[in-house]
């Protein structure tokens, strides 16, 4: 008889769990990227504002709807452990609510993870932007072992800098980005692995990690 493979032998990563206290963050299916974007599509922030340094969002289709494809499918086909994109789904009662995201380049030398996230309207303003955030943290400084963890939204992003500043990021300067043409100023914080350990954080649960460490370059 042949032995069968299946989708978490061959790309291990879809082993890979993240369980909160409310919620599942994993790597989504083929099959699950539909209803994932059909929520984005339902919309993620006001028409007016526009919080991303890509301005994804606001595409017609069918861009925008080949764009969020491609985008899943191209940080799977580039991943190596060299650079990596880990763009998680995250699931409260079984269903999807939002992305989040953490990445990395050249991590077996730097020890440095960035991370972004969204969040379906209907979902915001009920605490899972900072519990999705604590999450990948707590996989990327107790998980794979980072020293450090960056992160940067607009000024005027306030519930992005209030999750970053009530994890206990510092500010870390300026940046600048113009996902519509125009330049605006980012705001940086910066976690270490010190401060990340320096107060109570809540459970957290990493299932399957060891079969896919390698691909971290951890």
């Amino acid at each position: 008889m042949t032995a069968r493979t299946s989708l978490t032998d061959a790309w291990p990563l879809f082993g890979l769990r993240l369980r909160t206290e409310r919620l599942v963050l994993r790597l989504p299916t083929e099959d699950e990227l539909a209803p994932l974007l059909a929520l984005a599509r339902e919309g993620i922030h006001p028409p007016d504002e526009m919080p991303f340094g890509v301005a994804w969002s606001t595409l017609s289709s069918p861009e925008f709807e080949r764009g969020f494809m491609q985008h899943h499918w191209s940080v799977r086909g580039s991943w190596s452990p060299e650079h990596w994109f880990l763009n998680l789904m995250v699931e409260f009662d079984g269903a999807p609510i939002g992305s989040q995201s953490v990445d990395a380049q050249g991590f077996a030398i730097h020890r440095t993870v960035s991370t972004g996230s969204w969040l379906g309207r209907k979902f915001q303003g009920r605490g899972f932007g900072k519990e999705m955030r604590a999450a990948v943290l707590g996989f990327a400084f107790d998980g794979l072992g980072a020293h450090v963890a960056e992160s940067s939204a607009f000024l005027d992003n306030h519930a992005s800098n209030t999750v970053s500043r009530r994890l206990g990021y510092e500010e870390n300067g300026f940046g600048s980005l113009a996902p519509q043409g125009v330049a605006r100023v980012t705001q940086n914080f910066r976690m270490t692995a010190d401060a990340w350990r320096s107060r109570p954080r809540p459970p957290l649960a990493i299932e399957g990690l060891d079969a896919c460490r390698e691909m971290f370059g951890a």
